[in-house]
């Protein structure tokens, strides 16, 4: 398996519970995401909660596919959570911290890519470098989420 982690933080000039609203708002993460194009609670689910389960839309040019995440951690507003999986296949861990500072936050986004290794290499025409790419989405990610919430 990978072992690769990518973390980047931003400061917002916002309150902390709306930024867990934004990061926790699965459905509308694709206006952020170079990647995700949003996505549907679903086995009951209606919104963000531990253990809550959310079919992704993901796509790189003509390429597209579906995901399943689970909320792992919900602890409102300063940390939220979900792992990712294809098919009952781990595929990563996303993180989000929420500090509050003085007139905002600090957010902190993580990636913990778990692939396994063969399941890698057969996704790599998806994406030819997904530490990069990773890299520069939640550089994307970040900046388009701070550009929403001081808007």
């Amino acid at each position: 398996m990978s072992e690769t982690t990518i973390s980047e933080s931003i400061e917002i000039n916002a309150t902390p519970e709306a930024v867990f609203a934004v990061i926790s708002d699965l459905v509308q993460m694709g206006r952020f995401s170079l990647e995700n194009r949003g996505g549907r609670w679903v086995g009951g689910a209606t919104g963000p909660a531990r253990g809550a389960r959310f079919k992704g839309r993901n796509g790189q040019g003509r390429s597209s596919w579906s995901t399943i995440a689970t909320v792992v951690t919900c602890d409102a507003p300063h940390e939220f959570s979900f792992a990712v999986t294809y098919f009952g296949i781990k595929v990563s861990r996303w993180t989000y911290q929420v500090t509050p500072r003085d007139g905002g936050v600090n957010l902190r986004q993580t990636w913990r890519d778990e692939r396994p290794g063969w399941f890698a290499v057969v996704t790599k025409p998806l994406v030819s470098d997904r530490v990069a790419f990773t890299r520069d989405s939640i550089h994307h990610t970040l900046t388009s989420m701070k550009a929403f919430l001081e808007a």
